[in-house]
């Protein structure tokens, strides 16, 4: 029997609760005019527990489920389908949770935990013809574009060497696909892979780096002759997992170690700079200035949220929040560490960009405004979608009614030869004083006069992670 979620946990209440229903959509009702222009498909991936979970339940533990908002001749469709991985077809055959969060062996059934599947809930993107479906400790899960029905891991021919990221970084000049694998030779285990795939799916590089400690690595930054590896001290450990204690913690003391590999090197050329305890989950954009100098610009948290200390301990005693700020490194060694400027006093989160602009300086971004990591939150929420002109440093806002919550904005170019940030920004938007959601759709480059276009749901898209933009009909 399927026991009901616990009613304690905030990341299992309001916005965050899982819904427990697959659903169609052909018409959504539309307020406003959508572009003719658009022409594609918004997916957009995140946790939805099928069951609850045994023992401790955490935001990033559920079951991955993809929205798809499909756009065509002025008009929206939305399909929701759970990822079919090998875990969610194991829970829904026995009808009830068979696991602890992250796979936490003292609280799985011994045979899912030998099975080790993805739950593939944290991102989706679309490369070399292939629709995949990502989180950080698995190969990616593909998908049909247009039924979102399961195809099986991704594994590239048995060419990809341990688990892959949720956040590959794709080079618009070569086509190719730069991702890494935390733990990859076992869980906590303190190695990452640096791998490489080309524009047709074919791996051409696979490397492993030895960390200085087991650590969550969410995300990383690419340049044209740079990898960019940070290792922050949110670690991993099975020693504290079996113990009962968190698989992940906070140690600050451990420092920040930050891999510096090269493109066109190996991992023998790695080089290493060390900076102070910080986090980030996501940088913006990231590429190289004249001199050869590396710029990353991050939402960096001061200390890790969502994560305690090793004993269990809170780490801090307010939610911590991320802001903006430009890191430079010198890669030559001339100084050993990171130059920090902060861009923005405000918090905010998931930062985006015109990917076309991938890995070269940059003008337009774009982040959802709040501490989005922050669930215990109400009718006086402020979230909302922040514009950044980098060169001017000017920046506009979109306020939705307190109480509604922004995703992530994904930005979609008007044409493929449209100057820098000239198109929308599609995100799906929390009503909470109605308990549903909608696809709004902005201008890019004017985000504070509002939505040009709603696409309404009459259901409610959960909180979420990622998302991405594959053009064209399905």
């Amino acid at each position: 029997m399927a026991k009901a979620f616990p009613t304690d946990n905030p990341f299992l209440r309001g916005y965050h609760a899982p819904v427990n229903a697959e659903a169609d959509a052909a018409h959504l009702h539309v307020t406003g005019e959508i572009p003719r222009e658009l022409c594609g498909t918004l997916y957009r991936n995140g946790p939805n527990p099928q069951f609850a979970m045994r023992g401790p339940y955490h935001w990033f533990a559920g079951d991955g489920m993809i929205h798809a908002f499909h756009v065509e001749n002025a008009r929206a469709s939305y399909r929701n389908r759970w990822v079919r991985t090998p875990k969610w077809e194991m829970e829904h055959a026995e009808g009830e949770g068979l696991s602890g969060s992250f796979g936490n062996p003292r609280y799985t059934d011994p045979k899912l935990f030998m099975l080790n599947s993805t739950i593939a809930n944290t991102n989706i993107v679309w490369h070399a013809g292939r629709l995949l479906a990502l989180e950080e400790a698995h190969a990616p899960f593909a998908l049909d574009p247009a039924t979102l029905a399961p195809l099986g891991y991704e594994t590239y021919g048995d060419r990809l060497v341990g688990p892959f990221t949720a956040h590959p970084k794709v080079d618009p000049v070569t086509g190719e696909m730069v991702f890494f694998g935390y733990s990859s030779k076992g869980r906590f285990s303190a190695h990452a892979s640096i791998q490489v795939a080309d524009r047709d799916g074919k791996i051409t590089r696979a490397e492993t780096l030895d960390l200085p400690y087991s650590s969550m690595i969410h995300d990383f930054a690419v340049t044209r002759n740079w990898i960019v590896l940070p290792v922050f001290p949110l670690t991993g450990s099975m020693e504290r997992a079996m113990g009962g204690l968190p698989p992940f913690a906070w140690e600050p003391d451990k420092g920040t170690h930050i891999a510096l590999i090269p493109r066109g090197g190996t991992i023998a050329d790695t080089k290493w700079i060390t900076a102070p305890a910080s986090y980030v989950f996501h940088p913006m954009n990231h590429f190289e200035t004249a001199d050869g100098k590396i710029v990353i610009d991050v939402m960096k948290y001061d200390v890790a949220p969502l994560f305690p200390l090793p004993d269990g301990k809170p780490s801090t005693s307010e939610p911590p929040s991320a802001r903006l700020f430009r890191w430079t490194i010198d890669p030559t060694g001339a100084a050993n560490g990171i130059k920090e400027e902060q861009i923005d006093e405000r918090a905010g989160e998931f930062p985006r960009f015109d990917e076309r602009f991938c890995m070269a300086d940059y003008r337009h971004g774009w982040i959802v405004s709040g501490n989005v990591t922050h669930s215990l939150r109400g009718q006086s929420t402020a979230d909302g979608i922040v514009h950044y002109d980098l060169a001017t440093g000017a920046t506009a806002a979109w306020m939705p009614p307190p109480g509604d919550r922004c995703g992530e904005p994904v930005f979609v170019a008007r044409a493929d030869d449209a100057p820098e940030g000239d198109g929308w920004l599609l995100t799906v938007v929390y009503r909470g004083a109605e308990g549903r959601s909608d696809l709004a759709i902005l201008e890019a480059r004017d985000v504070a006069k509002g939505p040009v276009a709603l696409a309404h749901l009459s259901s409610r898209v959960p909180a979420g992670f990622h998302g991405n933009w594959r053009p064209g009909p399905l």
